[in-house]
């Protein structure tokens, strides 16, 4: 292996890791605000369906999800690069803020009902973002899928939350 394919290397691994590490840090800051780091009085107080997940579920799931989604953004700024990939990361990059802020509004404001409004934006900026992925990266956009279904499960379950509180 020469000089360049090592540096290659170096700087694919390195972008791997920055990738997962960008979700990471909206993850820490969602759990910042959310059961289990912060206060959960609020959130144990409220009614909840019978079909809530249970609590412990949570933290697997979403670093599952976050890890895939940190990988999908790398095979697609692998290949193409952020020059060449910029919708498509651009998009990325919305809907992760747009992840962050859910776990503010639900948790940290203690607002639901802002909550479930701001979710389909997060719908709609993954949707978006599977689209934008699936022209540079099949894979990319098969490993958000999963990410899009907890998400919309999320959007009713916000939902009637709200409600029925």
């Amino acid at each position: 292996m020469n000089i360049k394919e090592k540096r290659s290397t170096f700087t694919k691994v390195i972008g791997l890791v920055l990738w997962i590490g960008i979700c990471y840090l909206v993850a820490w800051t969602g759990a910042l605000v959310s059961p289990g780091i912060a206060s959960s009085e609020w959130y144990n107080a409220l009614n909840k369906p019978s079909w809530n997940p249970p609590s412990w579920l949570f933290g697997p799931v979403w670093t599952t999800l976050y890890t895939l989604m940190g990988i999908a953004a790398w095979l697609v700024w692998k290949r193409f690069g952020f020059r060449y990939a910029k919708s498509a990361l651009v998009a990325f990059l919305v809907q992760l803020l747009l992840n962050g802020l859910w776990s503010q509004l639900f948790f940290g404001l203690k607002t639901p009902g802002w909550a479930f409004l701001e979710i389909f934006f997060l719908l709609t900026a993954i949707s978006i973002t599977i689209y934008l992925f699936s022209m540079k990266n099949k894979i990319a956009a098969w490993l958000m899928s999963p990410y899009l279904l907890w998400v919309g499960f999320a959007t009713v379950l916000n939902g009637t939350i709200w409600w029925i509180n």
